[in-house]
C-alpha cells in the first residue's frame, strides 16, 4: 500500500492506529489476543503466574509483549504472529462500519495523506483494514516488521522516525495522530507531532499486557501535554475541521 515517493509531498499526514481505535474495545479483541499471548508464554515453559507477570512486564516496558519475548527469549516472532494474531476470529468480531468509512471519505485528500500506524505485523493490519472496508482509504501502512531482528514499535522514538522516513515527510508538525494508547500518543507529541489525540472509550474494558482495566473518565481537564481525548472518532471532525471537506 505504500506509494513510491521521490519528492516530498507537501500535504500533512493523518496517522491512524488500528487496533482498539478503528474498532471499539467492546469487540473484546484485546481480551482474545491477551489470552493467546498468555498461552504462548505458557508454551515456553512458564507457569500461569510467571507467564502473567512477564506478559505484563514486557508490555509495560516495551509497549509490546513480543518485544520482550524477542529480546529475552529465543522465539520466532513470525511463529508468535501465526499463533496469536493469526488465529483471532476477526470476521466474527468486527464488521464494516459505514459511518467510519464516510469519516475517511470526508478527509480532504488535497490537504492530507492518510496512513495507518500499528504495532501489529502487516498480516493482521491488512486483515483488519479489509474487514472494515478501509483498504482503499489508507494510502500507506507502517507496521512492526517482525522479519527484522531488532524491530521497533510504538512508543519507541525510532518507530516514529522510521514512519516519517517511510512516508517521506520531514516536518513533524504536519503529522496528525490518533491512538488508544496514551504512551504512544505522548511519545509522538514529545517528538513534535503537531496534532495528537488519545482515543479513550470511557466505561469500556480492555486488556493491556494481559491485565484487564476499565477505562475510567479522566478528571484532569487541564492537560499539560496538550493532548485531546475523545471517545468517538466522529469528534475528529470538530478537533481537526481544517482537514475535512
Amino acid at each position: 500500500m505504500s506509494p513510491d515517493i521521490s519528492e516530498e509531498d507537501p500535504r500533512s499526514i493523518v496517522w491512524f492506529d488500528i487496533d482498539n481505535t478503528l474498532y471499539s474495545a467492546s469487540t473484546k479483541i484485546s481480551q482474545a489476543m491477551g489470552q493467546r499471548i498468555h498461552a504462548y508464554f505458557v508454551t515456553l515453559g512458564f507457569d500461569d503466574d510467571i507467564a502473567s507477570d512477564l506478559h505484563h512486564a514486557y508490555y509495560t516496558q516495551y509497549g509490546l509483549a513480543l518485544r520482550g519475548l524477542t529480546r529475552h527469549h529465543d522465539i520466532d516472532p513470525l511463529d508468535f504472529d501465526r499463533k496469536c494474531d493469526g488465529t483471532l476470529p476477526l470476521d466474527d468480531l468486527i464488521k464494516p462500519n459505514p459511518k467510519l468509512r464516510k469519516l475517511f471519505q470526508d478527509l480532504d485528500r488535497t490537504k492530507v495523506r492518510v496512513w495507518a500506524l500499528t504495532n501489529a505485523y502487516k498480516n493482521h493490519a491488512q486483515r483488519v483494514l479489509k474487514i472494515l472496508d478501509l483498504e482503499d482509504q489508507i494510502e500507506g501502512l507502517v507496521y512492526c516488521d517482525y522479519e527484522q531482528i531488532d524491530f521497533t514499535c510504538k512508543p519507541e522514538p525510532d518507530y516514529y522516525h522510521n514512519a516519517m522516513k517511510q512516508a517521506n515527510i520531514s516536518d513533524p508538525s504536519k503529522c496528525y495522530f490518533i491512538d488508544d494508547s496514551r504512551p504512544n500518543v505522548t511519545s509522538a507529541k514529545e517528538l513534535g507531532w503537531g496534532h495528537c489525540v488519545h482515543f479513550f472509550e470511557v466505561g469500556l474494558e480492555t486488556m493491556d499486557g494481559g491485565k484487564m482495566k476499565k477505562l475510567a473518565r479522566d478528571t484532569n481537564t487541564n492537560d499539560a501535554e496538550g493532548i485531546a481525548q475523545i471517545s468517538d472518532l466522529e469528534e475528529l471532525r470538530t478537533l481537526w475541521p481544517e482537514i475535512f471537506v
